[in-house]
């Protein structure tokens, strides 16, 4: 089954300063990204479910400090990202 991923223009300008940031992440966030369109569940991508205020929304690593937020519409197969960014940020 192939997933479709969704980008909203805020999460692109999001992602844009990130990798400015983060340019040292860029291959590892591509890679990611790779992965989620084409296995969502994969476990080195460590999707979890949300709670509290982000209750509904999903989340992977691209490391073990930067993570995705994404809305993940299962029934679509089409993932949209949220936010981009270090545990703090993006919880």
């Amino acid at each position: 089954m192939k997933y479709r991923l969704v980008f909203t223009k805020q999460y692109e300008k999001r992602a844009r300063r990130f990798l400015v940031n983060h340019p040292e992440l860029e291959s590892a966030y591509l890679k990611t990204l790779k992965l989620l369109e084409a296995n969502p569940f994969h476990p080195s991508l460590r999707l979890h479910r949300l709670a509290g205020r982000l209750s509904g929304l999903h989340s992977i690593s691209i490391t073990l400090s930067y993570r995705i937020t994404l809305e993940f519409l299962v029934t679509d197969q089409d993932i949209t990202p949220i936010n981009i960014g270090d545990h703090d940020t993006v919880y």
